[in-house]
C-alpha cells in the first residue's frame, strides 16, 4: 500500500467491527466514496452493487435528495433540542404519532434513540421497569433465540445469540438466556417433518421457561426473520406456538424490526408478514433510510402505563440520552416514511419479491447452494460441501467469506454470515438490476467451485 492512500491512512487511525483487526493492517479497506441508488463506487472508481444496503439500512438508495434537503432545511430551523424536563419538538411528536398511525398492531407511546442496539437496550430496561412497576421484581431473565442479533451494547450483546458477541468481551451476562434457533434446514432431524421440528421446538421452549421458572422471565426478543444469524425464516406455526407460550406464562414479548422494517418483507413491518403481536417493538435502521442516526422502541398501553405510574412513584424516569428524538433525525425518518408510503414501497416489494427470489432459487441447481430462504428483498443463501446431506463446509475453509470476496472483485458487495452469503438491496432497485446482481452472484459461486472439489 501507498503509505499516503486512504487506503494505508485507514490502516493507521481506524478501528473497523466485525473485522479480522490484524488481517485488516495486512489487506486494508475498500474505500467507498459515493453512491446512486443501489450503486456505489470506490476510490479508484470501480462501482458495485451494493446488494447488503450498507449494513442492511439504506433501502431508499444512495442519492435520495429529499432525504437530504429535509435535514438541510432542519439544520438552519432547530439543529438539536432534548426530550427532557418537560420539553419537546415538532418534528419528534409528529414521527411519534406517525409511527403509531402505521404501527402493526395498537401501540401507546414511543421511546427514540439512536441506534437499534440502543433501542433493543432500553426495551431490556423496561421490561424490568415494568415489572418493577407492577410487583413482580423477580422477572429478570432475558431470552432469545441462538443466531439471533439484536445489537452490542453490553445488554443486547448479552441478548444476542451468536458468538462473536460474547467471546473476549466476557459475555454474556447472567440472565441472559437463549433458545434453540428455529432454522428447520439445519436443525430438523433426519426424516422430521417442518411440523414436528415446530412442535419439537416449541416443547423444548416451555420446558426451559419452566425449568428457569416463568415467574423469573421477563421478556422474549425475537426477529420476525434473524437477518444476521443466516436470514433464518422460522417455520409455519412457529411463531404463532411460541406467542401462545409466552401469553400463557405471562412474558413480555419484543419484536426486533431492526431490518425487516418499513417494508423490506412485502409489509410495512416484518410483523405483518410473520404474524406477531408484540409488547414492544423496535425499528432503526431503514427508519430513516440510513441517512441519519435514528431508532425507536414502541410499547403498548400496558406498558406504558405501568411505567409511568412507576415514574411518579420514583419521581422521575431516569432514561435519557442526548440525542433521542434529535430534530433533524425525526425529520428525516417522517419524510422516509412519507417516500415509503407515496411510492407505496410495501407493494413494489411484493412486485419485486418474484424475480429476486425465484432468482435465488434457480441457484439452487449449482453444486455449491443447499438452501436458499428469504422474504421480499431480503435473502440468504446458504453454500454447503455435501447437498445431499446437507454436510457443511468445515468452519476453518471460510467458503463464505471466500466466495463474498470473488462477489466483490466482479462488483457485487453483499454479505458472508459463515456460509450464508446475506442479500438485502435497497428497495429502489430495479428487474433489471436484480438480473445483474444475480449474474454477478452467479458468477461468484462459478469461481468459488473452480476453485474446489465438493461433493
Amino acid at each position: 500500500m501507498n503509505p499516503d492512500s486512504l487506503e494505508a491512512r485507514d490502516t493507521q487511525s481506524v478501528i473497523h467491527g466485525l473485522t479480522n483487526l490484524k488481517r485488516h493492517l495486512e489487506l486494508g479497506p475498500t474505500v467507498i466514496e459515493r453512491g446512486h441508488g443501489v450503486w456505489v463506487v470506490d476510490n479508484h472508481g470501480r462501482e458495485y452493487i451494493e446488494a447488503m444496503s450498507g449494513l442492511w439500512c439504506i433501502s431508499l438508495g444512495y442519492g435520495e435528495k429529499r432525504l437530504a434537503a429535509v435535514a438541510a432545511k432542519q439544520m438552519e430551523q432547530l439543529a438539536y433540542y432534548p426530550l427532557i424536563s418537560h420539553k419537546s419538538h415538532p418534528q419528534a411528536i409528529e414521527l411519534a404519532e406517525k409511527l403509531l398511525a402505521i404501527a402493526p398492531v395498537p401501540m401507546s407511546r414511543v421511546w427514540f434513540a439512536n441506534s437499534g442496539s440502543e433501542a433493543n437496550d432500553c426495551a431490556v430496561r423496561l421490561a424490568w421497569y415494568y415489572w418493577n412497576a407492577v410487583g413482580k421484581p423477580q422477572k429478570k431473565k432475558l431470552l432469545a433465540h441462538l443466531q439471533s442479533y439484536h445489537g452490542n451494547t453490553i445488554a443486547t450483546a448479552s441478548l444476542s445469540g451468536v458468538s462473536y458477541n460474547h467471546e473476549g468481551f466476557n459475555l454474556p451476562l447472567p440472565g441472559f438466556l437463549h433458545v434453540a434457533c428455529p432454522h428447520y434446514y439445519r436443525g430438523a432431524q433426519p426424516g422430521e417433518a417442518e411440523a414436528a421440528y415446530t412442535q419439537r421446538l416449541l416443547a423444548d421452549l416451555e420446558a426451559r421457561i419452566l425449568a428457569e421458572g416463568a415467574d423469573t422471565i421477563a421478556a422474549f426478543f425475537t426477529e420476525p426473520i434473524i437477518a444476521a444469524g443466516g436470514v433464518i425464516v422460522p417455520p409455519a406455526g412457529y411463531l404463532d406456538g411460541l406467542q401462545k407460550l409466552l401469553k400463557k406464562h405471562d412474558i413480555l414479548l419484543v419484536c426486533d424490526e431492526v431490518v425487516t422494517g418499513f417494508a423490506r418483507t412485502g409489509e410495512m413491518f416484518g410483523a405483518t408478514t410473520m404474524n406477531i403481536v408484540p409488547d414492544m417493538l423496535v425499528c432503526a435502521k431503514a427508519l430513516s433510510s440510513a441517512y441519519i442516526p435514528i431508532s425507536a422502541l414502541l410499547i403498548n398501553e400496558r406498558v406504558f402505563q405501568a411505567i409511568a405510574r412507576h415514574s411518579d412513584e420514583l419521581g422521575v424516569f431516569g432514561l435519557t440520552m442526548t440525542y433521542c428524538g434529535h430534530p433533524v433525525a425525526s425529520a428525516v425518518a417522517r419524510e422516509a416514511i412519507r417516500i415509503y408510503e407515496e411510492e407505496d414501497f410495501p407493494a413494489r416489494v411484493r412486485r419485486l419479491e418474484t424475480p429476486f427470489l425465484d432468482g435465488l432459487r434457480e441457484l439452487k441447481s449449482h453444486a455449491l447452494v443447499g438452501d436458499v430462504r428469504g422474504k421480499g428483498l431480503l435473502a440468504g443463501v446458504e453454500l454447503v460441501w455435501n447437498k445431499g446431506t446437507r454436510e457443511p463446509f468445515p468452519r476453518e475453509r471460510k467458503i463464505g467469506a471466500i466466495c463474498a470476496a470473488i462477489a466483490e472483485k466482479n462488483g457485487l458487495i453483499l454479505r458472508a454470515i459463515g456460509d450464508t452469503l446475506a442479500l438485502c438491496p435497497p428497495l429502489v432497485i430495479s428487474e433489471a438490476e436484480i438480473a445483474e446482481l444475480l449474474k454477478r452472484l452467479r458468477t461468484a459461486l462459478d469461481e468459488t467451485a473452480a476453485t474446489l472439489t465438493v461433493k
